[in-house]
């Protein structure tokens, strides 16, 4: 039998937000109950869980919920057990995003044990890694509000509507700005939002709008600029990652790739090629 294993992340941040990410097999939660919601979706194998009177089955790729204060349990749907991930959020940080979203003060309640919605698993998914992997706390920060934003519009009983969003170029502007001189920091969507005065997820759709990117993969993109500039003037690719803003090489390495097409091994080299060649 596959050994059984647990991670835990903690976020103060998001009104004390807990995170995990596990593998159970023959492990069984007892019929429990929470003061904060479930949100969890399940990578690999299958998830099984006594919910509302009736016993739910979650295959790998589905998402299960449970809102606080509803009692479940929690095992294994098969022999070879499931590995999933799963959040904790609770009704403040739900009540806020619901809040900067439509402009209502409310508590969301799902009303699915079981959704198969491939959008909203991405966004968990991506939002889950970038906190396993410590990669981008404005990355972070905008795909758990997206993921969350889904999720209230698209599966809770009340008729959630996103409020319209214009074209906010000043605000973007300052938002903008602050990337620009600050990409190396550790920047947070809560820092733009305070810059650009308006609410986290209102300012996240309206850079997105103005820019065509979201603010976390406009941070990508000024980095990578930096970093080229950095490898063209020949510093070693350890320092460059440091430079702008990333964890070690390994992090430089996977940004630089995904948006370029290259590693910063490879520029460099296919770089000082070119200026040995151009050298009569």
């Amino acid at each position: 039998m596959t050994s059984e294993w647990t991670r835990y992340y903690h976020e103060p941040e998001w009104h004390d937000l807990e995170v995990l990410h596990a593998r159970f097999v023959g492990h069984r939660f007892a019929r429990h109950s929470h003061e904060y919601f479930v949100i969890g979706y399940v990578e690999e194998g299958v998830q099984a869980y006594d919910y509302r009177g009736a016993h739910h089955v979650t295959p790998a790729g589905q998402v299960f919920l449970v809102n606080p204060g509803e009692s479940h349990t929690g095992e294994a749907a098969t022999a070879d057990g499931y590995v999933y991930r799963t959040m904790y959020p609770r009704p403040a940080l739900m009540e806020q995003v619901v809040l900067d979203a439509t402009g209502r003060k409310a508590l969301p309640f799902f009303r699915h044990a079981v959704v198969d919605d491939r959008r909203l698993t991405r966004l968990l998914a991506a939002f889950h890694r970038e906190i396993a992997e410590c990669r981008s706390r404005l990355a972070a920060d905008t795909l758990l509000t997206d993921a969350l934003i889904h999720l209230i519009v698209q599966h809770t009983d009340d008729r959630f509507c996103c409020a319209p969003v214009g074209r906010e170029r000043t605000a973007v502007r300052h938002a903008r700005e602050y990337i620009d001189a600050s990409f190396a920091g550790n920047v947070t969507l809560s820092q733009l939002s305070a810059i650009a005065g308006l609410s986290p997820f209102h300012l996240a759709r309206a850079f997105e709008k103005d820019v065509g990117l979201p603010p976390h993969v406009y941070l990508e993109m000024v980095r990578t600029q930096r970093a080229r500039s950095l490898l063209d003037a020949g510093n070693p690719i350890a320092d460059v990652a440091v430079a702008v803003g990333y964890a070690d090489q390994s992090h430089l390495t996977h940004r630089f790739k995904r948006l370029l097409g290259i590693t910063p091994g490879q520029y460099a080299r296919e770089r000082k090629i070119r200026q040995n060649c151009s050298i009569p």
